[in-house]
């Protein structure tokens, strides 16, 4: 790459970073007072340890050369980054790409478990989880031979699926490792509605992913037409998620909320991620009109089921799903460029098939593996924390601080 590609790829890495200590605003703001350090610290842990394990190895079972049939890349290449290194090349600046979106899918997860998790047992299933799910994964929808692309056995079998940003790898997986996790440490012992203790965190948390998010979709743009579009659609999909959430609030017969507005946000941002370059404006927009709405309805499924406590299946995995189904129903042939369209544009049904399969092979991958991970954590050390600590907050326990000290007595901070 010229100089100046290279500089966009390092700023536009530089942005998606950033999402991951915003995400941490975000669940902080959300989380109960006596656990909001517990789950900002999850972000950053994800920060440093998915780090290191994608220079390690991860970014080879991600992008090597496929074995096992495709299952995965060949974890032995490049390890530490050394053939990479050697090579002096462009190479390296790449790798610290694709090692923010692995960082964000990651710390996506803990919202589901917030307020109730071992910060040990978290340090321990991050690197696992990142080596055995994240990664294949990653190769299967984006690698060279992976299991869902041209020359992949269920891409030729189906058809090649569609996925410009990351709409199963990171949003779908993380949706689906998050209910795997929840069912495996069980709800709440306080299980409600939750009440975000800091709102404006939250809001602010929202933005700044927001802002990063351009880089997350446009990072990766083939030119500057793509690159325009992708900018447009990045702001106008998660505009109509907003204002769609606040008036499906006031249509259920609820007051349009901050919280609301901040999880439409996220909702359209979820769901234009994987069709960012394969919409018009327009079908930007019906798409975030679409997840607002269908997100809205979707964080309420949980009562009664399963404990998601910052509502990551209900975002991301909903949100996910329809972007990625929704390339099937009106994505553009000229964007997608392999002579296949969205039905609705009249492009046949092959492409919405192969979004369809993968969107299935990517739910029953991530639930079955992240489950057999997280049970065998569960089984030895534990995954959760004692009653006893979920009911004081982890935040004094696990961290030996807390995110508000009030000094003094009343007495002694009156107004003189």
């Amino acid at each position: 790459m010229d100089i100046p590609d290279v500089v966009w790829v390092v700023v536009a890495g530089a942005l998606v970073l950033f999402m991951t200590p915003g995400l941490a605003l975000f669940y902080g703001g959300l989380s109960q007072t006596r656990s909001a350090v517990n789950m900002m610290m999850m972000s950053f842990a994800a920060m440093g340890l998915v780090a290191l394990t994608w220079a390690l190895w991860g970014n080879a079972i991600a992008g090597a050369d496929a074995v096992a049939g495709g299952l995965f890349g060949n974890p032995g290449a490049d390890f530490a980054l050394y053939e990479s290194f050697e090579a002096g090349d462009d190479s390296l600046v790449w790798v610290g790409f694709g090692a923010t979106f692995a960082i964000i899918t990651t710390a996506l997860i803990s919202g589901a478990i917030a307020d109730r998790a071992k910060f040990s047992a978290w340090m321990i299933f991050v690197p696992i989880w990142l080596t055995l799910v994240y990664a294949p994964l990653a190769f299967w929808v984006w690698g060279d031979g992976g299991l869902l692309v041209e020359g992949g056995l269920i891409g030729d079998a189906v058809g090649e699926a569609v996925d410009f940003a990351g709409g199963l790898v990171v949003h779908m997986c993380a949706g689906m490792a998050a209910l795997a996790l929840v069912l495996v440490i069980g709800p709440r012992s306080n299980f409600a509605p939750n009440k975000p203790h800091n709102v404006p965190f939250v809001l602010l948390g929202a933005s700044i992913l927001w802002f990063g998010w351009f880089g997350f979709n446009i990072g990766e743009a083939a030119d500057g037409a793509e690159a325009s579009l992708n900018w447009i659609n990045t702001m106008l999909a998660p505009a109509a998620a907003l204002v769609a959430w606040l008036l499906t609030e006031w249509a259920r017969g609820k007051k349009p909320t901050p919280v609301g507005a901040a999880s439409g946000i996220v909702a359209g941002l979820v769901a234009i991620t994987p069709a960012v370059a394969f919409l018009s404006p327009l079908g930007a927009i019906i798409l975030g009109l679409v997840s607002g709405v269908i997100c809205c309805f979707a964080v309420d499924f949980k009562y009664g089921k399963y404990d998601d406590t910052l509502d990551v299946v209900g975002l991301h995995f909903v949100a996910g799903l329809w972007g990625t189904i929704a390339i099937g129903l009106f994505g553009r042939e000229e964007l997608i460029g392999d002579g296949r369209g969205g039905i609705l544009l009249g492009g046949g049904f092959d492409l919405l098939v192969a979004q369809i399969v993968a969107c299935v092979v990517t739910l029953v991958f991530t639930f079955v593996v992240t489950y057999i991970i997280g049970m065998a954590i569960h089984k030895t050390i534990g995954f959760r924390v004692d009653p006893e600590v979920e009911a004081g907050g982890i935040d004094a326990v696990a961290h030996e601080t807390e995110a508000y000290i009030i000094e003094g007595t009343p007495a002694e901070t009156a107004v003189r």
